[in-house]
């Protein structure tokens, strides 16, 4: 890698100029780089002024250099072209430091994914835990004496009970996290449907395929109550969610095949669903 310039912080800290094919991500980064109307603005930004605040780096031992934060910015990087960026070095950051310096950072984005947080929350949450366990204190914070989900809670914003509700969402199975993301489905009943087993989550999706059907949170307990029993049955959820609930029968429903005529294929429900309301505030603003 070529360095053409060096700013000395201190004895492990330095910007230098790093070529963008030398960057990797993050190992199991959680976070997620969606080609959207804010990637859209960073892109023109980079396009014009270069990468302006330095991406945060450490290298290894195979030559490159590992993202802590800066994902986004690589990626615009790339798209507009631009070959090489500025990167704040981190020579001697040990792993588990850095899992959580990566987590902090991104956890400062403006839009945060449920899923997103969750495994960040879990990645942060099994540092910490690791730490505690190596000094014999179980899932207490070495400093201050603190149970890991307190200091999440603490530093992240959240109160423990929800932190401890993000990490339950990572035992959910992909196809039903990804319905929380894209809102058809809500956080807590997620949450509740997290508690079955993963042959019995995919009999739940079976069943919402079936009946296009979403459980409300009275049904997801009703469900979990069926596992608690032993009386579990893709007929049985199946009858739960063909209750008419008046609400769900006013609902305004587009297929994604619908939409599609109208963004790129590359977005997500999700994406279409904010772009959709943001020409919307649009609208109303004019009138």
């Amino acid at each position: 890698m070529e360095v053409r310039k060096e700013d000395q912080r201190d004895q492990d800290e330095k910007v230098v100029e790093i070529e963008i094919e030398r960057l990797r991500d993050f190992k199991n980064h959680p976070f997620k780089v969606q080609a959207d109307s804010q990637m859209k603005e960073l892109q023109e930004s980079i396009k014009k002024y270069g990468i302006l605040n330095p991406l945060i780096v450490r290298p290894r031992p195979e030559g490159f250099y590992e993202i802590i934060s800066g994902h986004r910015r690589k990626y615009a990087a790339q798209a507009t072209e631009i070959y090489e960026g500025s990167g704040q070095l981190s020579e001697y950051m040990l792993e588990e430091d850095a899992i959580i310096s990566m987590i902090d950072a991104n956890l400062q984005r403006e839009r945060i994914s449920p899923s997103e947080k969750a495994f960040a929350y879990k990645m942060k949450y099994d540092v910490l835990k690791r730490k505690a366990g190596r000094r014999k204190c179980s899932q207490v914070d070495y400093l201050t004496g603190k149970k890991s989900v307190e200091v999440i809670s603490e530093e992240c914003g959240d109160s423990p009970k929800q932190v401890q509700r993000y990490l339950k969402l990572t035992k959910l199975i992909p196809e039903l996290l990804e319905k929380v993301d894209d809102e058809t489905m809500g956080f807590t009943i997620a949450v509740e449907l997290a508690s079955l087993t993963e042959k019995n989550q995919r009999t739940v999706l079976d069943a919402m395929e079936s009946t296009l059907g979403t459980p409300n949170l009275s049904q997801a307990i009703r469900i979990k109550k069926l596992q608690e029993d032993g009386r579990f049955s893709q007929e049985k959820i199946e009858e739960f969610l063909s209750e008419i609930k008046q609400k769900d029968a006013d609902r305004v429903v587009f297929k994604n095949e619908q939409l599609y005529r109208y963004f790129p294929s590359y977005y997500t429900a999700e994406q279409m669903k904010r772009e959709i309301l943001t020409l919307l505030k649009i609208n109303m603003t004019f009138e």
